[in-house]
């Protein structure tokens, strides 16, 4: 795909060992281009790892936090794996794509901490652990004209059975591909998982019949503040090894009820019981100014958090962020003028003490 960026004039950066498109032209555009029409996104940097065998579904019930056994085939399901303590070694996305076959995706940095502790876990169980990262590109058709761009070139797939969470096989402009229904723009979109050589003619395909309802590729830079509206975390920012499921509002992709043990299954059922140290929450910034990744969260100007990301809101035409604070001043409520309940919310952005609100995660959610 790299040809492609460099014939569209794409900013490329380096990003998890992979060049990578910033963006074609105006990330702005591309984002309202996602939110109003369609976005088209390379996401091959992301890692595949599949879990294959009859015993595939135990070794990741027991290497993950879901109930991936109970998957049924052609679903996905949103969930995380886990250290001993809790701490989060990444969030993923796990397809059941036949009975005894899984495809788990991880993000481009943590993909060979995912993989060598899925292989590691697996042992003991009737299951294959594979690097699959090679083996595959992933195109993300993103925005409210996807299914209709994406339609008359999804040979043998009818994208109106698919679901949200849930794929299948098929074609995309007659190359072989698993199309799912999922993303990480709080669009409706598909991911399209196929061969290398076959990407650019599938890019190609959907860029030309895209075009007239309005798709553009875009580049990371609108990926995040896409996600960023649709409140979704990003591994190393919202996600960490110091934070579990439930500082981060995720505690519903730890299934404590499922049979078996799995890692981190006490650590995770002490930190349920005893409550989040800190909690994730969404700010709009009274300001021009951006409130960046680091930058210090104080409530009647003590230091009580921190952010993790902060963009511009294209959509909503103010500066936003998430940040984790202190469970006692993360309580949205009483007067609205004082940011935070009864405290005096306030951003340190290069020595200024710039105002902002709680604002209800997330800050965008598309019309059904």
């Amino acid at each position: 795909m790299h040809a492609v960026h460099e014939r569209l004039g794409a900013v490329m950066t380096s990003f998890a060992g992979w060049q990578m498109p910033l963006r074609y032209a105006s990330e702005t555009a591309e984002h309202q281009a996602v939110r109003h029409a369609a976005g088209l996104f390379d996401l091959s940097h992301m890692g595949e790892i599949a879990v294959a065998g009859p015993g595939a579904g135990a070794a990741l019930d027991y290497a993950l936090t879901g109930n991936l056994s109970a998957l049924r085939p052609g679903r996905a399901r949103y969930t995380m794996i886990c250290a001993e303590d809790g701490g989060v070694l990444d969030d993923l996305v796990v397809y059941r794509l036949d009975q005894d076959e899984f495809l788990v995706i991880a993000n481009a940095a943590n993909t060979p901490v995912v993989f060598d502790a899925v292989r590691a876990r697996a042992a003991g169980h009737d299951a294959r652990v594979t690097d699959a990262t090679a083996d595959y590109a992933l195109i993300a058709i993103q925005g409210p004209e996807a299914a209709g761009i994406l339609a008359p070139l999804a040979g043998g797939l009818d994208l109106g059975a698919i679901r949200y969470y849930a794929g299948a096989f098929g074609e995309v402009a007659g190359r072989k591909a698993w199309v799912a229904r999922t993303g990480y723009t709080g669009e409706d979109g598909f991911e399209v998982f196929c061969r290398p050589e076959d990407a650019p003619h599938i890019w190609d395909a959907l860029a030309a019949g895209g075009a007239p309802a309005g798709l553009v590729p875009a580049g990371l830079a609108a990926r995040d503040t896409l996600r960023l509206e649709a409140g979704m975390p990003l591994y190393g920012n919202e996600l960490g090894r110091d934070v579990t499921p439930f500082e981060a509002g995720l505690g519903r992709v730890v299934k404590f009820d499922k049979p078996g043990e799995f890692v981190g299954r006490e650590a995770l059922a002490a930190r349920a019981s005893s409550g989040p140290r800190k909690r994730l929450v969404g700010l709009t910034i009274q300001s021009r100014r951006i409130a960046r990744h680091g930058y210090p969260v104080l409530a009647d100007g003590q230091d009580r958090g921190v952010v993790t990301s902060g963009a511009p809101s294209p959509t909503l035409g103010v500066p936003i962020a998430m940040a984790y604070l202190e469970p006692e001043v993360a309580e949205p409520g009483g007067d609205p003028g004082a940011g935070g309940g009864d405290h005096v919310l306030t951003v340190g952005i290069r020595g200024e003490a710039v105002p902002a609100h709680l604002t209800d995660l997330p800050f965008y959610r598309r019309r059904q």
